[in-house]
């Protein structure tokens, strides 16, 4: 799970929750057939700049986005679909929108379905459940085992890496003894609410704990001009000198509690604070306030932006070998790519599907790919410290998001057995969780 929790002292935290492997559950749903038949009409020429495919337009695959006003394609360069057309070969869905009650019914027997979904898995639990997430033939995720990683979709370059920290070591402590507390905190989380309590002032700076601008562990209002998040760009200055003041980026040491894959991307083995390698809250706090007055140990995290200190290679191949780029023109953006990416696997469908019609002895159909539990990902919900039973029943971490996962993985069971029963018509999705709930009850 993504959760982007920015500290400073510059330190900035990331929180993600490692996720679960595939269960390996042969009873999932498997397309009716992703290779059986189809036929394309003929459709209006039209090759946009950039196309220098060979194939006639008409003998294209049609790919249909199940998901309106999605980057780069906006309004007066769409149409609303409400019936599927038998055209399309694959319909790309972006994750955080797909609903199992608006979900393209019956699926039909040619079409395969593309997930796209660069942002947590909490925004849809529908997919961390094998179930859910095996409806879907290609995908493009933050995680490596996903058919399009998306793993280093902020990160533009290598040289974004090397560059110098925006505010030296003595401007960092000299905002300390201004004021500014050693850790800078965004989200709610309730370990950091655990690490409030021993990160204390030392000497010769403030009795400042940590700074939280956050709803539920604030202690530091925002300014006015800040509240408004549509001024708060790289244009206004005002906001530019508060991000200054926190070093929110370059010169900062990021403190990373989540999944132990992490290492496999970070530029070396010195250059983030993992939670885990602290017994508790306490032993990371004296850190803390340890790297805080000791500017050599400070430094030694920030040694990554010499080239010679990258030894990553994950990293440096992963960056080397993407074919697509972040605001680099000369590349397609991860979206694009990955229309690209679904456009050319249907293509090689298409092949095989003609080359079995002409001599079908000789050219046998493949089994359809399918996502797994790896492509995506979610475990059960959490507290990130202490025992659930700990939380305050009315707290809105309970409310939102442990209530939302059992009733998702319904759905995705749900909308399996509509798939499977051929049923064209999603809104009758809560008669099947019903049925299915019935049959769970009375067992075996």
């Amino acid at each position: 799970v993504f959760l982007r929790l920015t500290m400073a002292l510059c330190l900035w935290l990331i929180v993600v929750v490692p996720v679960l492997l595939d269960t390996g559950d042969s009873g999932v749903f498997q397309p009716q057939s992703a290779l059986s038949d189809m036929e394309f009409s003929s459709v209006s020429s039209y090759r946009s700049p950039g196309n220098t495919d060979p194939h006639p337009n008409n003998k294209l695959p049609i790919l249909l986005w199940w998901s309106s006003n999605l980057f780069p394609h906006f309004p007066g360069d769409t149409e609303r679909v409400d019936c599927l057309d038998r055209r399309s070969a694959s319909i790309i869905f972006y994750s955080t929108h797909f609903r199992a009650y608006e979900a393209p019914l019956p699926r039909l027997a040619h079409q395969t379905w593309a997930l796209f979904h660069q942002e947590s898995p909490m925004n849809n639990y529908l997919l961390s459940d094998s179930v859910g997430i095996r409806l879907f033939n290609y995908t493009a995720t933050f995680r490596r085992e996903s058919d399009y990683p998306l793993t280093l979709q902020w990160l533009p370059s290598l040289d974004h890496l090397l560059e110098a920290p925006a505010v030296p070591l003595q401007e960092k402590n000299r905002w300390r003894r201004a004021g500014l507390a050693p850790v800078l905190y965004i989200q709610s989380h309730r370990y950091v609410q655990e690490l409030m309590k021993y990160i204390e002032g030392i000497q010769g700076f403030p009795n400042i704990s940590i700074d939280s601008y956050g709803k539920c562990l604030n202690n530091k209002p925002l300014s006015d001009y800040l509240e408004d998040t549509s001024t708060a760009t790289g244009e206004d200055r005002r906001f530019m000198s508060f991000v200054g003041r926190y070093k929110f980026h370059l010169g900062c040491v990021p403190i990373y509690r989540g999944s132990s894959l992490v290492t496999d991307w970070l530029p070396n083995n010195h250059s983030a604070i993992l939670t885990d390698e602290f017994h508790s809250p306490r032993e990371l706090a004296e850190f803390i306030k340890t790297l805080d007055q000791d500017d050599v140990k400070y430094s030694r995290y920030l040694e990554y932006i010499t080239p010679s200190k990258i030894t990553n290679l994950r990293l440096l191949e992963g960056l080397e070998n993407r074919e697509w780029g972040v605001n680099d023109i000369s590349k397609p953006n991860y979206l694009n790519g990955f229309e690209c990416f679904v456009c050319d696997r249907e293509n090689e469908r298409l092949a095989v599907v003609k080359a079995h019609r002409k001599n079908p002895k000789q050219n046998l159909l493949s089994q359809p790919k399918m996502a797994s539990s790896s492509h995506m990902g979610c475990p059960l919900p959490s507290p990130g410290y202490g025992p659930v039973e700990s939380i305050d029943p009315n707290d809105g971490w309970l409310q939102k998001w442990s209530q939302d996962y059992w009733p998702s993985l319904d759905q995705a069971e749900g909308l399996e057995s509509l798939i499977r029963n051929n049923v064209s018509d999603p809104s009758v999705l809560w008669q099947h969780i019903q049925s299915i709930a019935v049959r769970r009850a009375r067992g075996p």
